[in-house]
Parts: structure tokens; C-alpha cells; sequence
């Protein structure tokens, strides 16, 4: 496995989103960003305050007329001493929403204080309060508070305020205050649903499952749970158990809030990962979408599924429109880097790489595929100096195993990294030790360690075959199909190598399938049918994927093909 996610100044980072905020007029929409409630109460009651903010965010968008800039990149403004004019420059905005937040209890139930504030910016004046209330409630009027903050405010940037948005507006996610703090500390873990760690989803499933418990009838509780179940499905170990949940979730979303975009994007998930239906898939994120055209989840997981269904020009219009839409999500800064590494136009995929780096200096995978780039212009020194300048605070154990477990890159590392991995136990693979030991398969396999290579092979083939009895998945029968050749198991290797391909074939599947024929490429070098490797190995260097003419001259797995002249053919042109 496995196939997943220089500074500049913000100022210049997002310079090309200024225009949009000059464009704003009383006829045309009204761009605003909901900025992080400040909690006034007690600390641990910041998840409280970040609840009312999405919520008034949520709200806000379903209004017509109002664009609401995404969550992502509202959230790292929490307690910015940036200016209002200074944020709504880098955002691309002429208008800001403020407010702060005290939970007050007492012996006759607990007290809400809200103190909104609408600021509007406009170019050559002082910011300017175009609203602003003081609302005080008890804890069981809070989703009042939320739908009026909404309602004033789309009357303040006078846009019309229909029956229908007014409805929408004053709905309700669930009349349980219990469910409804369950699925705000769940919020509160997931990020939002971008942390993509399967152990951080599995404490968030906790949350949303405990607010479905408490009002069976939340249906956001129930697209959260779906997503999150759907997350440590496919980046955890997968069972048949957690996907049988996963969709079971999503369904009942979708049955609760059939007008809803969120039950969509949990099916869309699944569907995506746990039954593998690209083209139900597609139906669902656009049905989402007409429901919430501006809505960046949908967005960038409806450009990954055009990737997949091989549109990828289409892809990348969507992922710039969300780009736009939500100018600090790392994650979608990131997917355009990776969209653009796979075409092979490393100029500007180094350019998004650069900027997903600045919005998330600690997260290992923007780096990996930052060095990617490096790595398709055949630069190995290049690719090791953007690993090197990880910030120190990243455990070193953390970026070892990640990059040799994601888009299978032990063969980078350095020495003392390589050292490193091979002291890690199972924990540091999210306790998966059909993965650890197929890494370390892999390593010694590098080094020319036949012996350990093979030892390490023939166990994580056997615990791949026993997780393969849960779940019939297409990457576990690529992976073992390796395992097993590094084993000798030359039949046996061979055939689950092509089952893992033929399970996602390139002319069905353009993001999953070109790196199971990957996996049957270097699965064939490693039972030493050279030929058979480049007939596989040559259409991926006619389709979007990251192997390149540079890549395949540093990559010491394409060795034994040195010296064919087929294999030079193919590393004699451009990268």
C-alpha cells in the first residue's frame, strides 16, 4: 500500500482570489466567510463554539444568493490577531462573520450568549459592522440562535429570503441537545471529516454513533458516521463488518434527509471504496450537487471520481472550483498537486505542492508527493531534500513509515530512515501486521536480502489471504500477488497479481487501476518475467499516473531491466 492526499506568504498565496471580493455587488452574490466563534467560556467548551459557527455556516449556504467560504478555511483564522481587512484580502471576500460564544451553567439549566458580529470590507475604507446582535438563550433554544444569526444576516447583504430558505433555515439537525453534543465532540475529533487517520475516525465514529443512538432520527449523525466508517474502511483494515455499517449509515441518512447534500456524499464514499460502483458513484455526487452546487466536499470528491472514470480535465476544473471556494484547505491544494503530478505537468503540480505545504506544514503526504515530482524527473537528491525539510516536531517513526507504506517509497529513504522502519513494530501501521511485514518484504527485497525478504513475504501473504476472507479487495490481491513472489510462489503470485488488476483494470478504473497493474508489473519483475512486466508496464506511460521515463531510471525495483532495449526506449524520452 498502499494508494491514498519552499513558504510563499499568505499574501501572495492567495492574491489570485482579491478579485473575487472586488466583484461582489448588490445584484451578484455575496461572498462571505464564517470565521471561528471565540469560546468566552469555559476551554473546555471550544467544541461548543465551533458547532454554533458550522452550523450558522451550513445554514448560510443554502441560502441563495450567499457564498459561503468553506470550513477548511475558515478554521485556521481561530484566534488569528490578523486584521478583518487582512483576512477577508487573503479570502477573497467582502464579507466577515464574527462572534463569540459563553456556555453558562447554572442549577436551572444552562445559559447560551452569542455576540455575532458582520463586518464588511471594502477596498480603500475601514471595516464596518453591517450587523450585529446580542443573543442570550437557554442551551435548548441554541438551534433558534443558529437560524437567526443566519436569517438576519442574509437580510443584512440583502439578498432575497424566500419561504423555502427561510424553512431550510429554521430546520433543525436533531431536538436532542444529548445527540446534538455527541455529534459536536465527533465533529470536534474528525476535524470536520478531514483528518483522514483511521484511528482519529474510529473516536469520532464513537461520537456520531452515540448521537444516532440518541435520536435515531439526526440524519447529519448518520452521514458523519457513514464517512467515518468509510474512512477506516479503506485506510484502516478493512472488514466486511465495518462496510456493512458504513453503508447501512449512509442509507439511513438518505432516507431521513432526501433534500440533504450530506447523505449523498457519505453514499458517494462508499460507494466509492466499500462496493467499488464508480458510475453510482458519479449519480450520487451529482445529485449532491444540484443540491448544493457550492459545496467543496462534493466538489473534490467528485473530481477524484472523474479521475477514476479517466475525465481528468473535467477533474480539474472541479478541484480548482473547490480550490477557490475553500482557498486554505491543504487537502484540496493537495489532491490538485497529486492531479497534476499524474498528468506529468511537475511545474505546476510543485506549485500546489508548495502551496498545500504552507496551509499544512506538518503533514507528511504533502511533502511525499511534493518529492514525487522530484522523483518522475528522475531527481532521487531532490525528492530526499524536500523529505529532509519536514518539520522536526514530525516524529521521525511517522515519516519513515508513512512513506513506506503509502505509494510504497522505502526505497527513498535515507540509511538512518531505513534503520528506523525496520525497529517499528505494528502500532506504527495502525497495528495492521499484514503491512509492516509487506513493508518490510519490500526493503530487504531493495537491499538484496532474498532470505529476510522471503520470510517477511511469506507472512504478510498469509495474513493478507486471511483478511481477504472478510473482504474481497482489489489492493490486498495486488499486494499479496507481490508478497508472494518475493516468497518464490511464482504461480501463486502471478495469479493474485493479475486478479488484483483485472479487479480495477485501466480502461474502467483510471485512479485505482493503473496501481494495481503497478503492483502485477513489479510482481512479474520479482518472478523474473521481464517481458510480461513491460507489456504491463508500458500503458502506464500513456496514462495519467505518477511512473515517468525519470522515475523509471532512479526506481531501483525496475533494475533487472536495464539494459533491454524495450525498457530503454521507454527511459529515453522526457520525463
Amino acid at each position: 500500500m498502499l494508494s491514498l492526499g519552499f513558504i510563499l506568504g499568505l499574501g501572495v498565496l492567495f492574491a489570485w482570489s482579491r478579485n473575487r471580493a472586488d466583484s461582489d455587488s448588490p445584484e451578484g452574490t455575496r461572498l462571505i466567510a464564517v470565521l471561528p466563534f471565540e469560546n468566552l467560556g469555559d476551554s473546555a467548551d471550544a467544541y461548543f463554539a465551533d458547532g454554533i459557527a458550522d452550523e450558522v455556516r451550513s445554514k448560510l449556504a443554502s441560502v441563495p444568493g450567499v457564498e459561503v467560504i468553506a470550513r477548511g478555511s475558515s478554521t485556521p483564522y481561530k484566534g488569528s490577531a490578523l486584521t478583518p481587512a487582512r483576512i477577508a484580502d487573503e479570502l477573497g471576500v467582502r464579507y466577515l462573520l464574527t462572534g463569540t460564544v459563553r456556555r453558562v451553567r447554572t442549577a436551572d439549566g444552562d445559559q447560551v450568549l452569542v455576540r455575532p458580529e458582520l463586518v464588511e470590507i471594502a477596498e480603500g475604507q475601514a471595516p464596518r459592522t453591517k450587523w450585529g446582535e446580542s443573543m442570550d438563550a437557554s442551551l435548548t433554544d441554541v438551534f433558534k440562535v443558529q437560524a437567526d444569526i443566519a436569517a438576519q444576516v442574509a437580510q443584512a447583504l440583502d439578498v432575497a429570503f424566500g419561504a423555502d430558505a427561510r424553512e431550510h433555515v429554521a430546520e433543525r439537525p436533531t431536538s436532542n441537545l444529548a445527540a446534538y453534543d455527541a455529534f459536536l465532540r465527533g465533529e470536534a475529533i474528525s476535524d470536520g471529516m478531514s483528518s483522514p487517520d483511521p484511528n482519529i475516525q474510529r473516536r469520532a465514529a464513537e461520537q456520531y454513533e452515540r448521537a444516532t443512538a440518541l435520536d435515531p432520527a439526526f440524519s447529519l449523525a448518520w452521514a458523519r458516521l457513514a464517512q467515518a466508517l468509510t474512512v477506516t474502511y479503506t485506510n484502516g483494515t478493512p472488514t466486511r463488518a465495518a462496510g456493512t455499517a458504513a453503508l447501512e449509515a449512509a442509507r439511513r441518512a438518505l432516507a431521513l434527509a432526501p433534500d440533504r447534500p450530506e447523505g449523498y456524499l457519505a453514499m458517494g464514499a462508499c460507494l466509492s471504496t466499500i462496493t467499488v460502483d464508480l458510475a453510482a458513484e458519479a449519480v450520487q455526487y451529482a445529485t449532491g450537487l444540484r443540491l448544493a452546487p457550492a459545496n467543496t466536499d462534493l466538489l473534490t470528491a467528485s473530481g477524484v471520481n472523474l479521475q477514476s472514470r479517466r475525465q481528468w480535465d473535467s477533474s480539474l476544473v472541479l478541484l480548482r472550483r473547490s480550490m477557490e471556494l475553500d482557498p486554505r484547505s491543504a487537502t484540496t491544494a493537495r489532491r490538485l498537486a497529486r492531479t497534476l503530478l499524474w498528468l506529468r505537468r511537475y511545474d505546476e503540480s510543485e506549485a500546489a505542492s508548495l502551496r498545500a505545504r504552507t496551509l499544512a506544514p506538518t503533514s507528511i503526504i504533502v511533502y511525499e508527493e511534493h518529492a514525487m515530482a522530484f522523483l518522475a524527473r528522475g531527481d532521487l537528491a531532490g525528492a530526499r531534500a524536500v523529505l529532509a525539510s519536514i518539520p522536526a516536531e514530525v516524529p521521525p517513526t511517522d515519516v519513515a513509515a508513512f512513506l513506506a507504506t503509502y505509494w510504497d517509497l522505502a526505497w527513498v529513504l535515507d540509511a538512518e530512515q531505513t534503520a528506523l522502519l525496520l525497529r517499528l513494530g505494528p502500532a506504527a501501521f495502525g497495528g495492521d501486521e499484514a503491512i509492516r511485514t509487506n513493508v518490510f518484504a519490500q526493503v530487504h527485497h531493495a537491499r538484496g536480502d532474498a532470505r529476510r525478504a522471503a520470510a517477511y513475504a511469506d507472512t504478510s501473504a498469509r495474513l493478507f489471504a486471511e483478511q481477504l476472507q472478510a473482504t474481497d479487495d482489489a489492493q490486498r490481491h495486488a499486494l499479496r500477488g507481490l508478497m508472494l513472489a518475493y516468497a518464490g510462489r511464482k504461480a501463486e503470485a502471478i495469479a493474485e497479481g493479475v486478479r488484483g488488476a483485472a479487479m480495477a483494470p485501466l480502461a474502467t478504473d483510471g485512479f485505482n487501476g493503473p496501481y494495481y497493474q503497478h503492483q502485477l508489473v513489479r510482481t512479474y519483475l520479482a518472478v523474473g518475467e521481464y517481458d510480461k512486466a513491460l507489456d504491463q508496464l508500458e500503458p502506464l506511460l500513456r496514462v495519467p499516473y505518477y511512473l515517468s521515463p525519470g522515475w523509471l531510471r532512479i526506481d531501483p525495483e525496475f533494475a533487472p531491466l536495464r539494459g533491454n532495449p524495450r525498457f530503454e526506449r521507454l527511459t529515453g524520452g522526457r520525463t
